[in-house]
């Protein structure tokens, strides 16, 4: 699209609207270029036209008689879709405290590969079962159905820095399956997640999966970390009435 005729004054400012509506599950790239020439037509001086560096060259037009007839501005411009947010029940991983788990988490992921078998970004969910893998595999299974070769990028994004200082060295996650639906174009993410609470604990956290062809999916998880066991019991037997009784014990510190 070329918009042309538009007048400023000095130090005006432009505003440029962007509109980004997209259908696939894929990045689009576009160019936002902003050509400038003096109302009245005349060249900006420049001695040294001929020796433009080549940074200069690309932004600017040069006439005939060496000064600079027009300037450019070139913003790149990188669309990319997110699947429709919807209220999803989130994916629950629960554990006590001072102790560790691990579950793996599936999720579904739409429109990841253009073409005739992929859907629209409509639906996504995330699905946490309790069993736990005897052996880690640490490189991802890719089964027959997945002929496209596509790569995912993930993380686990918390509400606040403070959410995130507590659940940090608390979770691990490691990707360790994908598979393809031939059919419906439906790619399946399997996580194995670590949870090793501290302390009792409520927080909320968004698994972000990003396909490097393009596409961002959200899933909302919620860590539960509920009371640990007690360490001891402590009995305090009386000596008498109005007698205090006295009884001792260790503590150590985990921490210097």
């Amino acid at each position: 699209f070329y918009f042309t005729g538009t007048l400023l004054a000095p130090k005006e400012k432009l505003d440029i609207p962007v509109l980004f509506m997209p259908d696939t599950m894929k990045m689009y790239e576009a160019l936002v270029v902003i050509h400038v020439m003096r109302e009245n037509g005349e060249n900006w001086p420049y001695e040294d036209s001929a020796e433009l560096n080549k940074d200069l060259k690309s932004s600017v037009t040069v006439a005939e008689n060496g000064g600079i007839k027009g300037i450019l501005w070139i913003y790149p411009v990188h669309g990319i879709p997110e699947a429709p947010q919807q209220k999803l029940f989130p994916a629950v991983v629960r554990c006590q405290a001072r102790q560790r788990v691990e579950r793996r988490v599936e999720v579904l992921l739409t429109g990841v590969v253009p073409g005739a078998t992929a859907m629209p970004a409509t639906r996504n969910s995330a699905v946490v079962t309790t069993n736990k893998p005897a052996n880690i595999q640490e490189e991802v299974q890719v089964t027959d159905g997945f002929s496209t070769t596509v790569e995912f990028l993930y993380e686990l994004q918390y509400q606040s820095n403070e959410i995130k200082s507590q659940l940090g060295a608390l979770v691990g996650m490691h990707l360790i399956q994908r598979e393809r639906d031939t059919e419906s174009g439906i790619i399946t993410l399997i996580f194995n997640i670590v949870f090793a609470p501290n302390k009792p604990m409520r927080n909320e956290a968004t698994l972000v999966v990003q396909c490097t062809t393009g596409g961002v999916w959200k899933f909302p998880m919620l860590f539960i970390a509920t009371e640990p066991e007690v360490d001891d019991v402590i009995n305090i037997e009386a000596v008498g009435l109005n007698k205090e009784s006295i009884v001792s014990f260790k503590l150590t510190s985990q921490t210097r």
